[in-house]
Formats: C-alpha cells, sequence, structure tokens
C-alpha cells in the first residue's frame, strides 16, 4: 500500500512551488559555491575543477544544470498561469522584465568592486540565464511540444555548422581548439576588450555558444512537461530516466566527432549534460515527492529558495575578501588570504584545507539562506 501511495503521489509544494525542484536547485547550488571558493586555487582536487579544455568533470554540471531547472520552473509556472487564462503577451512582457534583472544583476556582479568599465565584461552566468530564459520563454509561449523539440534540433544544427564550416581567418574551418574555433573568432571581434577577465579574447558564456545553451533550457522545458502530465509519479520519473538515459547516450556518440566541452558548449556537452539532469531530477523527484525525504532535503530546499541571492552574496562578499587588504610587516595583506593561512592552512594538508575554507565558505552562505528563510524572505525577480 505504501508503494502504491508513493507511486502515486503528487509533487510536494510549498506556496506552489515542487519542493524535488528547489532541493535539485539547491544542490547544484551548494556545489557550484563549493567549486567557486577553495581556499588556495592551486591546491583544488580535480572534481571540483573545471575540465582544461575537452571532457568533463562534476564541476561541469552546475551550470548546464541551472539552466535545465529555470526552463522546468519555467514551463510549470507559465502552464499554470495560461490554464488560468493569462495572456500570451503580459506574460512575455513580465519575462522579458525578468531577462533585463537578471542581465543588469550579472553585469554588476563583474563590475564590482572595481568598476573599470573599459575592460567590464558584458556576458557572464546570470547574463546567459537571462538570455536563455528570454528565449526559451518566447519558444514556449508560440510552440507546443513538437515545435520545443524542432527549436532543440534546429539550435544544435546551427551550432554545429557555424563551429564546423564557418571559416576563421588564418586557422580556416572546423577547428575546436582554444584559438582557432569560431566562437572565439565572434568573441574576439564583437566583444573585444570585454570579453572574460582571465581569458581576454574570448568568453566561456560568450555570443555563438548561447545557441546549445538555449537548448538545455528547453531541455528543462521537455522535462517541466513530463512532471506536469497527468500520470502517477512513477511513471513521471520512469520517463524522465528513460529520456535522460537516451540523451546521455546520444551525448556519447556525438562525442566520437564533436568532443564533450563546457567552455564551447558544444552539442555532445548538451545532450550529455541534459540527459544527466533528467536522471538526477528523476531521483530527487522520487526521493522527495515519493519517498517523502523532506527532512532530509531541507537545507537544500532552503538554499535552492532563494537562489539569485545566495548567488549574489557568495560572489560579492568573495570579492570583497579579495578586495579588502591592508599593509602588515611582510606587505600587502588580502583579507581572504589572512583568513585562509589563520584558520584552514594550519590544521590541515594543502588540498584539505583548501577543501575545509571552501565548505566553511557553504555553510556561510547557507546561514543566510536560512535567516532569510525563517524570516519568510524570499527573492522575486
Amino acid at each position: 500500500v505504501g508503494v502504491a501511495a508513493a507511486a502515486n503521489a503528487v509533487p510536494a509544494s510549498i506556496a506552489g512551488r515542487l519542493l524535488s525542484l528547489d532541493a535539485f536547485r539547491g544542490a547544484t547550488m551548494a556545489l557550484m559555491i563549493l567549486v567557486n571558493t577553495p581556499g588556495d586555487g592551486a591546491h583544488v582536487y580535480w572534481p571540483l575543477e573545471h575540465a582544461k579544455w575537452n571532457g568533463w568533470t562534476p564541476t561541469d554540471v552546475v551550470f548546464p544544470s541551472f539552466l535545465w531547472i529555470v526552463g522546468v520552473a519555467m514551463t510549470l509556472s507559465l502552464g499554470r498561469r495560461l490554464a488560468r487564462g493569462g495572456s500570451r503577451a503580459v506574460l512575455f512582457r513580465q519575462a522579458a522584465r525578468r531577462a533585463g534583472i537578471l542581465f543588469v544583476l550579472g553585469v554588476l556582479v563583474y563590475v564590482y568592486p572595481a568598476f573599470d568599465l573599459s575592460t567590464q565584461r558584458i556576458l557572464g552566468v546570470l547574463q546567459r540565464i537571462a538570455i536563455c530564459y528570454l528565449a526559451a520563454t518566447a519558444i514556449y509561449l508560440t510552440t507546443r511540444l513538437r515545435g520545443q523539440i524542432v527549436w532543440i534540433v534546429s539550435l544544435m544544427a546551427v551550432y554545429w555548422l557555424l563551429m564546423a564550416f564557418a571559416p576563421v581567418p588564418g586557422y580556416g574551418a572546423g577547428r575546436l581548439d582554444v584559438e582557432g574555433n569560431f566562437a572565439h573568432y565572434i568573441d574576439r571581434i564583437v566583444l573585444g576588450s570585454h570579453n572574460y577577465l582571465w581569458t581576454k579574447t574570448w568568453d566561456p558564456e560568450g555570443i555563438v555558444s548561447t545557441l546549445p545553451a538555449i537548448a538545455t533550457c528547453l531541455f528543462g522545458v521537455l522535462a517541466g512537461h513530463v512532471v506536469a502530465l497527468r500520470r502517477s509519479l512513477g511513471e513521471r520519473c520512469l520517463r524522465l530516466l528513460g529520456i535522460g538515459v537516451v540523451l546521455l547516450a546520444a551525448g556519447l556518440i556525438c562525442n566520437l566527432w564533436l568532443p564533450i566541452n563546457k567552455k564551447l558548449w558544444t552539442d555532445s556537452f548538451t545532450l550529455f549534460m541534459g540527459g544527466l539532469d533528467f536522471v538526477l531530477f528523476a531521483g530527487f523527484l522520487w526521493l522527495v515527492d515519493a519517498l517523502g525525504w523532506h527532512r532530509v532535503v531541507k537545507p537544500l530546499v532552503i538554499l535552492g529558495m532563494n537562489a539569485i541571492v545566495v548567488y549574489l552574496a557568495s560572489e560579492l562578499v568573495d570579492e570583497a575578501f579579495t578586495w579588502v587588504h591592508w599593509t602588515g610587516a611582510g606587505g600587502k595583506v588580502v583579507l581572504r588570504d589572512w583568513l585562509y593561512q589563520h584558520i584552514f592552512a594550519g590544521i590541515a594538508s594543502p588540498y584539505n584545507a583548501s577543501l575545509l575554507y571552501a565548505i566553511a565558505y557553504v555553510l556561510t552562505m547557507y546561514l543566510l539562506a536560512w535567516l532569510l528563510y525563517r524570516r519568510g524572505w524570499f527573492a522575486r525577480v
């Protein structure tokens, strides 16, 4: 009887929110903070670093998961509002306003604290989320399921054609190395000095690679359709799992001629990470909404319910730690380095000390999210 009840359970929610999706978002947020804030960047365990170029690590799962989750949440929210008779034009205008706010917030993250507009990064994490969210919303509001699948295939096909056949001066066509790829070429000539700080001439969240990133968001839209089906929860979980396995296999097959590469957001990366998100979310949906693991995942839910605030705080506080400094006996002392050396470096090996700093930072951000949760403050964009 218990298994039958679980298989037909209605997904748990708070004020219309899907707890399993918040838990998945919170887990992604925790991993993002963990990999973004090591105590010592020279001593990081390999799973907590991005792949150097081709291939992937658990760290490379973070960003596509955020975009995929945006697609799921957007589908469930817009679906409810359309069912209540909401105007598609009004819904798109509201989405455009949200996307604009997200884009501006993303720019502010990178302009702070130096405010050097001559080299200000234009694109970035929140900016890509904003663009993909707006594009996916427009597609969702103007097409049905088949049309959305056509869009996914079209975006990936156009990106593959550009990367495989568009010539790059001095390199030719079809290059997928750092310097010779078409996406790098476009970022260099269009963005110029406004590229990513550490690369100077190209952006890992650049212009051309945004096309398959939109497809990632649309994969989340497809998952949203599955979640909204009037089927038993067990059947929906199995459908999510099945789609995920097919996409994982497709990504591995495409990897044979178009390598999995997060920085280029290749089609194989899009397929593989989309499949992984389907599989992971099927697990969250079953554990949280079928088996009732609400208490177990509550810390993740708390993080996921204020994801934008936690993300901004994690970035800005870390920047502040790096920016604040003073002159000591040995010269310039940076607050971030001082905290790491005086609290963590002396109690463990370099790799473990670096990891402990990152874990402490995650817990600090969780404390912020918990305080907001206790007061009932949830940021809405």
